[in-house]
């Protein structure tokens, strides 16, 4: 059988008004089935990325200036069916689980998860599963 990782990577779009963290998230990534293709630093900024990019995931902050991610998932998901949404908040706050899921996210973890728990994560969320972090659900 043919692993997804042989074929093709995953591409992933980051989002946060952070650089700090964007460039965080783009060393966690790095694995050879997993390529970065773009950055954003707003809400805005995502939905036109993702027009351009065509991610297969977007890792995006919940908690943004000019469009939080919430707004943007929904824009995403509205217009790119195909890409799959993981958000990413430093909060572990049950409200922003609630809103991200019945907005259509396929992930949800805090900002706190290791390299290996984002890394399954992407991989998982790529392969159409749905993953909200543990450590998250043991907060709430």
């Amino acid at each position: 059988m043919i692993r997804r990782s042989e074929i093709t990577p995953i591409t992933v779009l980051i989002v946060d008004d952070h650089p700090m963290v964007r460039e965080g998230l783009r060393s966690m990534l790095h694995a050879p089935d997993i390529r970065v293709v773009g950055e954003a630093a707003s809400g805005m900024e995502a939905v036109q990325q993702v027009k351009t990019c065509k991610p297969d995931v977007v890792l995006m902050d919940i908690r943004m200036d000019d469009m939080d991610g919430i707004s943007a998932l929904q824009a995403i998901n509205e217009a790119h069916v195909h890409t799959k949404v993981i958000m990413v908040t430093t909060y572990p706050n049950s409200t922003y689980l609630l809103q991200s899921l019945a907005s259509g996210a396929a992930g949800f973890v805090l900002k706190d998860i290791s390299r290996q728990e984002l890394l399954d994560t992407v991989r998982a969320v790529a392969a159409g599963a749905a993953r909200v972090d543990r450590e998250f659900l043991a907060k709430v």
